[in-house]
């Protein structure tokens, strides 16, 4: 009898233990959210000791920075409006990603690079390359032109009107995200050291199957010790959202630019020679 009392107190004390343990984690990784923020540096507070990379106001850090997010909770969900059940993300970016299976993960990448230099008027700068290597100019679509793929062969012809709206620029980037992918996003970047890691940077694997990646915020300490958050899409197509860190739930959703080989995230691994920036 006092042997079963002994084992059902060992027992209760372990339960006991566990239960701290993950309410422990939990609690320290709410304390980095705030479920009123309305975008990605009001919703997610940094660590304690750290302090958010300064950044200009029309960057494009700063523009990752202002992303909207969905209220806190929010599901992520496909293309077709069925949710994803994957437990991988701590928000959800509040942008369309239309009704076609199209917006995977390069896709998102470009998009938010196409979107903010849309919305800063750069407009001869937005151009993106297919994976056969042709070079789609969006000010050429501006002129009316449009994008005519035969087979390999991919070539400008002639056939709207000069037009800038914002509507032209979404079809535009859906004729991107149909011709372009990870092993041209992956080409067409520049390798830079992860101790040099800022907002807009990408990690990608280029190939099929590859992904990507992006930093959406990065913040450092006194030691010049790096942190950073990042944000994906997915097969098949579906929202933008945010990553946890399921390797340290004491910084979740951030995660330490300390990275020895491989950076593990909840869908992929990347190595640390795979980052690169626009």
């Amino acid at each position: 009898m006092k042997k079963v009392l002994v084992l059902a107190i060992v027992l209760f004390s372990s339960l006991l233990v566990v239960g701290f343990k993950i309410r422990n984690a939990t609690a320290h990784a709410n304390s980095l959210i705030d479920v009123t923020g309305k975008n990605i540096e009001t919703r997610f507070r940094v660590p304690v000791g750290y302090t958010r990379v300064q950044e200009d106001g029309n960057s494009f850090a700063a523009y990752l920075r202002d992303l909207p997010l969905k209220p806190n909770g929010t599901k992520v969900r496909y293309y077709n409006g069925e949710i994803k059940q994957e437990d991988v993300y701590d928000a959800v970016v509040d942008l369309d990603i239309g009704n076609k299976d199209l917006q995977q993960c390069a896709d998102a990448v470009m998009r938010l690079r196409g979107e903010y230099q849309y919305a800063q008027k750069q407009y001869d700068k937005i151009s993106f390359n297919f994976t056969n290597g042709f070079k789609a100019d969006y000010s050429e679509w501006m002129k009316g032109n449009r994008i005519v793929v035969t087979g390999n062969n991919v070539s400008w012809k002639k056939s709207a009107n000069p037009s800038n709206t914002y509507k032209d620029f979404r079809a535009y980037m859906d004729v991107v995200f149909a011709y372009a992918g990870t092993l041209s996003l992956s080409k067409s970047l520049k390798t830079k050291d992860v101790k040099d890691i800022a907002p807009g940077d990408v990690f990608v694997k280029g190939g099929s199957p590859g992904h990507a990646v992006i930093v959406i915020d990065v913040a450092v300490n006194k030691q010049g010790k790096k942190i950073f958050m990042i944000a994906q899409s997915y097969m098949p197509a579906q929202d933008i959202q945010v990553l946890k860190n399921y390797n340290n739930d004491n910084i979740s959703p951030w995660y330490s630019a300390d990275i020895t080989d491989t950076l593990h995230t909840p869908q992929w691994d990347f190595n640390k020679g795979q980052l690169k920036s626009f």
